[in-house]
């Protein structure tokens, strides 16, 4: 479930509320379910999946992207599996850990795992958002954020695009306040 940290130390976790302190940046927040069954959870629950195993998590939530595809545009999607044991995971994450945007949504829905979300707010406060599984979450193009993951690094998250080159980062060179 969703936390939001803000820069004075403080802590929300009612779902309307963080709704009501995103809503300045247009930054959207849903949960829905998780696939069910022995199966999905067995796929949630691996560290890793095979090329044929993540097609087979992706049909399982093939009905969101159906949604998504209808509602706003999207045109593609897959999943990203990441976890403390991948070669290359720091290197991965630190493209991500300065303050950017993109000229695309970036939008994830996140299966498992954990992993946070930092934005700028318009006065220069900056708030961490934690998402989890079942939460949805669509940055707006321009949104100037960043991501890192902390405890736990393992997140399994589908990633939707309506262009996969507007998701190339463009750094502002703000500083990072809460990391």
């Amino acid at each position: 479930m969703a936390e939001l940290y803000l820069q004075d130390g403080s802590c929300v976790t009612d779902y309307e509320e963080i709704a009501r302190r995103l809503a300045p940046l247009s930054v959207k927040l849903r949960h829905w379910s998780l696939p069910s069954g022995a199966r999905a959870e067995a796929l949630l629950a691996a560290r890793t999946l095979a090329s044929g195993e993540q097609d087979e998590l992706l049909a399982l939530v093939e009905p969101r992207f159906l949604a998504l595809k209808a509602e706003l545009g999207y045109q593609a999607r897959d999943l990203i599996v990441l976890h403390e044991d991948l070669p290359g995971l720091g290197v991965a994450l630190a493209q991500f850990a300065d303050i950017h945007y993109h000229a695309d949504d970036e939008v994830r829905y996140v299966l498992a795992g954990a992993g946070y979300f930092g934005f700028v707010m318009q006065d220069g406060q900056q708030m961490l958002l934690q998402v989890g599984p079942g939460d949805y979450i669509n940055v707006p193009a321009r949104a100037e954020h960043w991501f890192v993951m902390r405890k736990s690094r393992r997140i399994k998250a589908v990633r939707y695009f309506i262009d996969k080159e507007g998701w190339t980062p463009v750094y502002t060179h703000t500083a990072v306040a809460l990391a």
